[in-house]
């Protein structure tokens, strides 16, 4: 039976998160700006645009991410951001608006900023590689840790009746559109809500996963902990750095290459 477990070690403290630390540099970047406006102006009497401000805020703070060692896809966040918010304000959109796109982005990305895991949809290239590293000789246990729309775990669902597949996903909106896939099928696969850190991978035997580079340290220490010997953990495109693994399989049509290690 699946059970969801607090785990209590691998919770990160809200100050070192990534996002809290892109907020404060902008933040900081904002005030470095505002006073860098304020003496230009009062030592020259040229008064810095809005647009400008922007533009410089921006620069700012995506030199400041790259210098704290922020993940490099934050440097083109941290650059537009402050323009992208002028220019928004400038639109004069409905606050309704919004209000639907926060609604939209919530339940897609939930807790992005505490897991670090964007929304990262695998495909048929990938199901295939996983469906033939799967032992054939007996009934399994298999997970998909950050199931996303369902399409990995309802397609090996179909192919394989005999094994139980089980997707688990935290944000809303793609654990709920996965669900109702199910049950339109009428598929044997089952999708939970939830962290996939509280889940008990020793109830498995195979666990996989696509996730992000940020994640992969502590899914390998979970998985050492937890799993079984003789199961299989499988990520797809991203490695653990620094633990070999014990076979890589790439996709015959090219892309992210599949990566195994037995415990």
């Amino acid at each position: 039976m699946n059970r969801l477990r607090p785990n209590i070690r691998d919770r990160r403290t809200f100050v070192h998160l990534p996002a809290v630390h892109a907020a404060s540099i902008q933040l900081l970047s904002f005030l470095l700006v505002l006073g860098f406006a304020y003496g230009i102006a009062r030592l020259t009497e040229i008064h810095l645009t809005i647009p400008a401000a922007a533009l410089l805020q921006g620069a700012i703070a995506a030199v400041a991410s790259r210098w704290r060692g922020l993940p490099v896809w934050w440097t083109p966040i941290q650059a537009l951001f402050p323009a992208a918010l002028v220019a928004t304000l400038a639109l004069q959109l409905p606050p309704s608006i919004f209000l639907v796109a926060f609604v939209i982005l919530v339940g897609l990305y939930w807790s992005t900023f505490r897991t670090r895991v964007p929304f990262y949809p695998s495909g048929p290239d990938a199901w295939s590689m996983v469906e033939a590293l799967l032992p054939q000789d007996r009934p399994i246990r298999f997970v998909d840790i950050g199931s996303g729309l369902g399409g990995l775990v309802l397609d090996l669902s179909q192919k394989r009746k005999d094994s139980a597949f089980v997707g688990i996903e935290v944000a809303p909106f793609p654990w709920l559109f996965s669900w109702l896939r199910s049950c339109l099928k009428r598929s044997g696969a089952r999708f939970l809500r939830g962290d996939y850190q509280r889940l008990d991978f020793a109830a498995y035997d195979v666990v996989f996963a696509y996730l992000s580079p940020a994640a992969m340290p502590e899914l390998w220490r979970k998985a050492r902990a937890e799993m079984r010997s003789g199961t299989l953990l499988l990520s797809y495109e991203f490695d653990i750095q620094g633990v070999q693994p014990r076979f890589i399989r790439a996709p015959v049509n090219g892309g992210p290459a599949l990566y195994g290690w037995q415990m």
